[in-house]
């Protein structure tokens, strides 16, 4: 079999006119670029290689962080249980305390053998509490009963105890009840002030005291007593009635609407 040389190769379709072979161009120049090609492929590699990493990293601290959650988790009921154990346990010795000072008051004032009890739960991590009445083993609303004397005592004795927990040098130890006795017999109203005043000058806590009872069923446990008279051409006028602090002078009986002022000073 002949060969022909391979310069003779095609000659015949040159001479022709024709492409050197179906398909290719009648000259081809090959220019080698398979070194930077292979270069730029390690780059990307390494690039690559190197964002792997990080989200191997960031994916193992995630299993690990999620691990540590569900540990949490896990102990959340304990934890929980816990808690609502601490406290009770710190503010059981207060709520009794606490009992103890309103049922004193209630019976103090209203002269009954009633009991103030408390009612005392936690959820969510925090403590809620209910009062009640009872007498004879019964519950006794305290909203209703007694025509609302009793609510009127709870309310005043709850507020001077939370005023007495409040750090003094940023909040001023100064209560104002205004007409907190509406719901209290006439007859009550001197043991209710008496043992307001006892109270505010145990805890330090400055009261004013605002009524539309007759002043001298309270002016005698007041250490100020004004009174509020109305005023047709001037307007409200305000006389000072008594300043025992200053003065010492008693007060006689007057009745009128007046707001007396208990002060530890």
């Amino acid at each position: 079999m002949a060969t022909a040389p391979l310069e003779d190769l095609g000659k015949g379709e040159r001479e022709r006119g024709e492409p050197f072979a179906k398909g290719f161009p009648s000259r081809t120049v090959f220019t080698s670029s398979l070194p930077e090609e292979r270069q730029e492929l390690t780059r990307r590699l390494d690039r690559l290689s190197g964002a792997a990493a990080g989200k191997v990293r960031a994916f193992a601290a995630a299993r690990t962080a999620k691990v540590e959650i569900e540990r949490f988790l896990d102990m959340t009921p304990q934890v929980t249980g816990k808690l609502e154990e601490l406290t009770r346990a710190l503010f059981g010795e207060l709520l009794d305390e606490i009992e103890a000072d309103l049922t004193h008051a209630v019976r103090e004032i209203l002269g009954q053998d009633r009991t103030v009890v408390s009612r005392r739960d936690v959820k969510n991590s925090r403590l809620f509490i209910e009062f009640e009445m009872e007498q004879d083993g019964k519950s006794e609303d305290i909203l209703r009963g007694q025509g609302g004397s009793v609510c009127n005592i709870l309310s005043v004795g709850l507020r001077l105890i939370a005023l007495s927990q409040l750090d003094p040098a940023k909040h001023r130890p100064f209560l104002v009840l205004d007409e907190q006795d509406c719901w209290l017999r006439p007859d009550l109203v001197p043991g209710f002030v008496r043992l307001i005043a006892a109270i505010a000058r145990k805890l330090g806590i400055q009261v004013l005291y605002i009524s539309h009872h007759p002043v001298d069923l309270f002016a005698d446990q007041a250490d100020r007593v004004f009174i509020l008279r109305p005023g047709r051409e001037n307007g409200p006028r305000l006389d000072i009635l008594c300043d025992r602090a200053a003065s010492g002078v008693s007060l006689p009986p007057v009745t009128a609407d007046a707001s007396a002022e208990t002060s530890d000073e």
